[in-house]
């Protein structure tokens, strides 16, 4: 088992915990529901790399899979209790540099109640000090002014533009980033909500 994984986390009403087999059917069921919503920033497979073929059992279990190799973390964001859209740690890489990278939707009626910043907070203070990460980096197209609060209301530093950095929706499309360091949340990142 990788150091801090799995793990559930909570602060009020909301909740980070591994995303799970039985998840199946409300993932499924938030993903059709907030399809419109969220295809203009997920990411697709440019046409080189084939048809995805992927179920939802398919993806936990690759997910688990990385999880377990200490690669990746995927979490169930909640609500009450109720799973309302998804938080990933992506690409932790050990060694010398000790970063990950953050990925997450949450579904359309439930925006804008702090349910992704306080997920993401939750996520960033066991990542520094459990895990023991330096650096969290987050990726967003310029466009998503929504999922752009997210680090800015937690306190990142945007760094750069990176054109070309993901296919979303059937294209390369630029991306900020953003990253927070461990030294610039010592004081806790869940405390700058």
């Amino acid at each position: 088992m990788t150091r801090g994984w799995p793990v559930t986390l909570q602060r009020g009403d909301v909740g980070v915990r591994p995303l799970r087999r039985r998840d199946a059917r409300t993932w499924e069921r938030l993903r059709r529901q907030n399809s419109a919503w969220l295809s203009p920033w997920e990411a697709t497979l440019p046409p080189e790399a084939g048809r995805p073929t992927m179920t939802y059992r398919a993806m936990i279990g690759s997910m688990r899979r990385r999880a377990r190799a200490g690669q990746s973390m995927p979490f169930a964001l909640t609500w009450d209790d109720e799973m309302v859209g998804q938080l990933t740690v992506n690409g932790i890489t050990w060694g010398s540099a000790r970063w990950a990278s953050l990925g997450y939707w949450v579904a359309e009626k439930h925006a804008g109640k702090g349910i992704t910043p306080t997920g993401v907070a939750l996520i960033c203070d066991h990542l520094f000090s459990v895990v023991q990460l330096h650096r969290i980096e987050i990726a967003i197209r310029p466009e998503n002014v929504a999922s752009l609060r997210v680090p800015q209301k937690l306190g990142f530093t945007e760094i750069g533009l990176a054109p070309k950095f993901l296919h979303i929706a059937g294209d390369w499309r630029d991306h900020r980033i953003f990253q927070l360091l461990a030294e610039d949340a010592r004081h806790g990142v869940v405390n700058r909500l």
